[in-house]
């Protein structure tokens, strides 16, 4: 009883310490709101980008010191240079007004200075505390130099790789995709956000940005508002619900309308049924894009957005020189305009900027922060949970650390390579490169011999996208005369004569994926592929190190190797990272989180798809399936290898027939039966065969990562309870029905035993 008390206590302490905190807020802001003028409160709504740190888009603003001076400028975005920051904000706080802070934000990612693996790879570990604390790394080192906001965490559901921004996602499923988001936000924004060490988060891209038709990045998108609800909002909802303080908008139509002009998907479903009380953002000019969509002309396409229920305009200024006019005009209220002000007042309020403008810029934090020796050990830790081993036969794999190995291919030694698509702030410092790791891990008795072997590609569309990419400008890589394809080769294949084995690093470059990187062809290039088969020829062991940001079509690799590494794009760790993969230093327990396609023609392709009329059948021509190819993938979402084996007993039901809310209990013994302790990540999916709309063939529910030692077995226990039942009508009715449900528990969405129960109303 006492126990009770306490917490009963504390809940209402706490209860009352945040009404006395929203109250103190509202009455700061009335107040200061009350001295502001018109022009003052559009210009809240104003966030600007300064020259020479362009990576989102082609526009710059001009004139960006005076526009502070007249308040002007809520927001900036990319000021990379603390000094500047710094003098912006004095012009703000010294000069504006209002005396009004200003919040600076930067797309950071998969972190700061201390780059983690791209936020796919970080999804494939499926270990929510470390991407959690990927997330928190990051904004501790983001708010000493100047950040006190990200435009991050991406949530967009993805089921075609061809899209390059799958790089900045967690995959193809909304379950896991909105796990992925709860723990970002928490990461970025902790419990208290006006710790120095926290950061505002943005979910983004609202809405569906991640269904762009044929893949190819700011396309049309056309659904119905049932696979919004029922695949696409999940992750965003979840961002929401854990309390992210802002929102972005995505480039795409919604229901034929921008997103950024949409009412429906800002107001109804955001504020209105989720609840959300931050701000919302545009995309990068996304105000201005909506003229070229047909919606008018700036001012026309301004109000739009503001009507919606879009607080900040990013970069495009239409908010700043329209809307003054569109007041009088009697199109935007300027309630509307008070409530936009309002919303981003509060974030900076939260922040603490009003308290200290200079928090976010501390000289000694950054010095003792970033790039610290712990902030390097969990992105080395974290970094080994990302990597795949998609194949393993002859058991190639862990190498011995003796012998002498060929290291070969155009990714082995790219630190830029191995930073990723979207690592805004970081550099090359500190990057280990898989050459700097397999010398640095295998130790005293591992000679490594490296060979480039071949370019990347010979394919001009890709060597366009491969020139100065921002990474190598930033870097200050200069171009330098090319040897050609036969002696590359032959003087990889001379290092290889004498090697005990081979280790082919190949894949995509950054520059390959991510925004504005879409790819109609997601196989590794020629070049690449006629080093691998040069290497194939030698009749030493080969082992493929892919990187990539996106899964790809390995079809021929897979027939022709015997050890397959998905590497992704590491971070500033991930060469050591690797190499402990590949000494067996780490037991790889990464699971892809997106469906590996057999060719570009089954995508999209993803494993919650519905049954059809005809499904496939072999035996009978008129059924779905290709001719050319089986239905099934490459490899299936939550696929993933290790160095031991794991075997599943069945699946146990705490009973067969249930009725109302009540808990199911559903459990499997898994046996390591290997020689090696491991983790396995057990799923638990289920599927409804019988309900008022057609159901996925089966849908993720749960996981368990779980650590086994050789010979041990551990039972694991999944809770199950009617929410886990519920989905979507054709009315957006969320509920359940009566029947017979089945649970599969597995290594994996297209293995697994399972189990069905009756559950009633």
């Amino acid at each position: 009883m006492r126990k009770i008390t306490f917490w009963l206590v504390l809940s209402v302490l706490i209860f009352q310490a945040i009404a006395q905190e929203n109250s103190d807020m509202d009455v700061f802001i009335s107040n200061l709101m009350s001295e502001m003028t018109l022009q003052e409160k559009i210009g809240q709504l104003n966030q600007v980008a300064p020259h020479g740190w362009v990576v989102t888009g082609s526009s710059v603003n001009e004139d960006i010191e005076k526009k502070v001076i007249a308040g002007q400028v809520g927001g900036m975005l990319n000021s990379m240079n603390p000094d500047m920051t710094r003098k912006i904000q004095e012009l703000a706080i010294t000069k504006s007004p209002s005396k009004i802070p200003i919040i600076f934000g930067l797309d950071v990612i998969h972190g700061f200075k201390t780059i983690f693996p791209i936020p796919f790879a970080l999804s494939c570990s499926w270990n929510l505390n470390r991407i959690e604390q990927s997330a928190r790394i990051a904004a501790t080192e983001a708010s000493a130099s100047g950040f006190c906001w990200t435009f991050s965490p991406m949530v967009d559901i993805s089921r075609d790789p061809r899209w390059g921004r799958v790089a900045e996602g967690a995959g193809e499923d909304p379950w896991w995709g909105a796990k992925v988001a709860e723990a970002m936000v928490k990461g970025y924004q902790g419990n208290d956000l006006s710790d120095e060490r926290t950061i505002l988060a943005c979910i983004k891209h609202f809405a569906i940005y991640g269904a762009a038709e044929a893949g190819r990045d700011y396309n049309t998108i056309d659904m119905s508002r049932l696979s919004m609800y029922q695949d696409y909002f999940p992750p965003y909802k979840a961002g929401v619900e854990a309390g992210a303080g802002s929102v972005m908008t995505s480039f795409n139509v919604v229901d034929r309308i921008p997103a950024t002009g949409n009412r429906w998907l800002m107001t109804n479903v955001l504020r209105d049924q989720w609840g959300f009380e931050g701000f919302v953002v545009t995309d990068y000019r996304a105000n201005n894009e909506m003229s070229v969509h047909g919606l008018g002309d700036l001012k026309t396409i301004s109000a739009l957005s503001l009507n919606a229920g879009v607080d900040m305009d990013m970069v495009g200024e239409g908010f700043l020189t329209t809307l003054e006019s569109s007041v009088s005009e009697g199109t935007v209220k300027i309630e509307d305009i008070d409530k936009a002000c309002r919303r981003i007042l509060e974030a900076k309020y939260k922040l603490g900027l009003f308290n200290d403008p200079y928090k976010y810029i501390d000289s000694i934090r950054m010095q003792n922060e970033v790039f610290s020796d712990s902030h390097l050990k969990a992105a080395r830790e974290i970094a080994q949970q990302t990597v795949v081993l998609l194949k393993n036969d002859k058991n190639i794999l862990p190498l011995k650390k003796q012998g002498r190995i060929a290291l070969i291919g155009p990714l082995a030694d790219s630190k830029s390579d191995m930073l990723g698509s979207w690592a805004g702030a970081g550099s090359r410092e500190n990057v280990s490169t898989l050459k700097h790791g397999l010398e640095t891990v295998g130790g005293a008795n591992v000679t490594v011999a490296f060979a480039k072997g071949a370019e990347p590609t010979d394919d001009p569309f890709l060597l366009a996208a491969s020139q100065n990419p921002w990474q190598r400008r930033r870097d200050g890589q200069t171009e330098e005369v090319k040897p050609s394809a036969d002696s590359l080769l032959a003087e990889a294949l001379e290092i290889c004569r004498d090697a005990d084995v081979i280790i082919a690093s190949v894949g995509e470059l950054a520059s390959w994926s991510g925004e504005a990187a879409s790819r109609t062809d997601i196989t590794i290039p020629q070049t690449q592929r006629r080093l691998m088969k040069a290497l194939k020829e030698t009749g030493k062991r080969v082992v493929l190190v892919i990187s990539s940001g996106r899964p790809l079509d390995l079809t021929w690799e897979n027939e022709n190797f015997d050890a397959i590494v998905m590497a992704w794009q590491g971070g500033t760790q991930g060469g050591l990272a690797l190499a402990d993969v590949l000494f067996g230093d780490y037991n790889p327990s990464a699971k892809t989180t997106m469906t590996f396609p057999r060719s570009v023609g089954q995508i999209p392709i993803y494993y919650s798809q519905l049954n059809t009329g005809r499904p496939a059948n072999p035996f009978n021509k008129f059924s779905s399936k290709y001719i050319d190819s089986p239905n099934e993938p490459l490899f299936p979402f939550g696929y993933g290898l290790s160095y031991t084996t794991f075997e599943y007993g069945n699946v146990s039901l705490s009973d067969s027939l249930v009725r109302g809310d009540v808990t199911l209990t559903a459990s499997v013994n898994v046996t390591n039966t290997g020689e090696r302790a491991g983790e396995e990540v057990v799923q638990l999916y289920l599927a409804d065969p019988v309900a008022r709309v057609s159901r996925p063939l089966k849908e993720l529910k749960g996981f368990e990562k779980v650590l086994l030692e050789p010979g041990e077995t551990k039972t694991v226990s999944f809770t199950i309870n009617t929410n886990d039942l519920k989905y979507y009508d054709s009315e957006l009715n969320y509920d359940w029905d009566a029947g017979e449900f089945v649970f599969y528990i597995g290594p994996n969405s297209s293995d697994g035993k399972e189990a069905r129960v009756m559950w009633e109303k």
